[in-house]
C-alpha cells in the first residue's frame, strides 16, 4: 500500500495525482474525451454541437492541448474544404475508466436538488 498520493513537502505537480490532473483538468477536457469515447471519431463542429457551451476558440485550444499531451489523435485529410477528425489515442482511452469512475461517484454522491438549494 502506498503512503500517500501527495506526500508532504512535494509539489502536487510532481506526483502522479498532480500529473493526471494537469492532463484532464479544466472545464472541458474530460467532456471532450467523453464525447470522443462515445462517438470514436468526431469533427470540430460535431464536438462543438455536442458540448454546446464551448466557444470555437476554446474548443480549438483544448483540442491542441489534448493532442500535445498525447490523449487524442488529430487526422487531417488533404482535400478542399479541409477535413479534420479527432479520436482518442491509446493513452486517452486508458483514462476512460477513470472518467467512468468519476461519473459513477457523482451519481452515487450527488446531493438532491432540494438540499443544494437550501445550503
Amino acid at each position: 500500500m502506498r503512503e500517500t498520493c501527495v506526500p508532504a513537502g512535494v509539489k502536487p505537480k510532481e506526483t502522479g495525482f498532480g500529473y493526471t490532473l494537469s492532463l484532464i483538468g479544466g472545464k472541458y477536457k474530460m467532456i471532450i474525451m467523453y464525447w470522443l469515447s462515445e462517438n470514436k471519431v468526431m469533427r470540430h463542429n460535431q464536438l462543438k454541437r455536442s458540448i454546446g457551451t464551448i466557444s470555437f476558440k476554446t474548443l480549438s485550444i483544448m483540442l491542441k492541448e489534448l493532442e500535445a499531451d498525447g490523449l487524442i489523435i488529430r487526422k487531417e485529410f488533404p482535400q478542399i474544404p479541409p477535413k479534420v477528425e479527432y479520436s482518442l489515442s491509446e493513452r486517452g482511452l486508458s483514462l476512460i475508466p477513470l472518467l467512468n469512475m468519476m461519473c459513477e461517484w457523482g451519481e452515487k454522491n450527488s446531493l438532491p436538488v432540494q438540499e443544494t438549494k437550501q445550503q
